[in-house]
């Protein structure tokens, strides 16, 4: 799909296959307005009632397959001042429904609606950043930084992945951005990603984390660099040695 804003409605209610989850998720450090449409969208799906089973009616099963493949998610709309929030509202709640009717299971005169966030034992789908904390072959590196801030990098090789966990992480400095590397033998440094001002995170590193030796965290001007302009003030170690 060309416009990744347009993931956020089945993002939300875990309709994604790992490829598009993945990328969906590095998108939103880097978008607040998906971020926020998210939110919305979670929201409104606490309001729906825990699993239930009831009769519809006769029609109620062509009607729902035909309307499946007519319903699509729109990307976020260009604001307008005064009428952004009930506008969202309503959309948050279109994107909501439309996803919900694609996990409707109808057969046998019996609709079962099923929370599309659970599998049939009602274990929690995993979003790419848990799956990467709690695989098998997971290995963390911490450091603690001076003022009780601390940060994790998790990586796993058979995912090819590595998560970042932040807490209490200061702000960086006016103008400037933290960013995210992948030391890659041959290469270097390789961006691997901005990460979000807030202080607490959990971020999804770009690039192959099982070739890495190691990733690192810097001081970049606004916009990020194609290359680590300063010193690291973090180096997580993924003991391989060095290239």
């Amino acid at each position: 799909m060309n416009d990744v804003h347009a993931l956020s409605g089945a993002y939300a209610v875990d309709a994604l296959d790992d490829l598009e989850r993945a990328a969906f998720e590095r998108h939103l450090t880097q978008c607040a307005e998906c971020r926020d449409e998210v939110a919305s969208l979670r929201e409104a799906a606490s309001m729906i009632a825990e699993t239930t089973t009831v009769t519809p009616p006769p029609e109620l099963r062509d009607r729902v397959l035909a309307g499946i493949s007519n319903v699509r998610p729109l990307p976020p709309e260009v604001p307008v001042v005064g009428s952004e929030p009930a506008r969202r509202h309503r959309r948050g709640l279109g994107l909501l429904v439309a996803a919900a009717a694609a996990v409707v299971l109808v057969g046998g005169g019996v609709v079962a609606w099923q929370q599309p966030w659970s599998d049939e034992s009602s274990q929690t789908v995993l979003s790419a950043t848990d799956r990467v904390l709690r695989a098998d072959d997971a290995k963390s590196t911490s450091l603690d930084f001076p003022g009780g801030a601390s940060a994790t990098v998790t990586h796993s090789d058979s995912l090819h992945e590595a998560v970042l966990v932040t807490k209490d992480m200061p702000p960086p400095p006016a103008g400037r951005v933290y960013q995210l590397w992948l030391n890659q033998p041959g290469e270097g440094m390789v961006s691997a990603g901005l990460m979000p001002v807030e202080s607490d995170q959990v971020v999804l590193l770009t690039g192959d984390a099982a070739t890495a030796t190691e990733a690192g965290i810097t001081v970049e001007p606004a916009g990020g660099s194609t290359s680590p302009t300063s010193p690291p003030i973090a180096l997580f170690d993924f003991g391989r040695g060095q290239a």
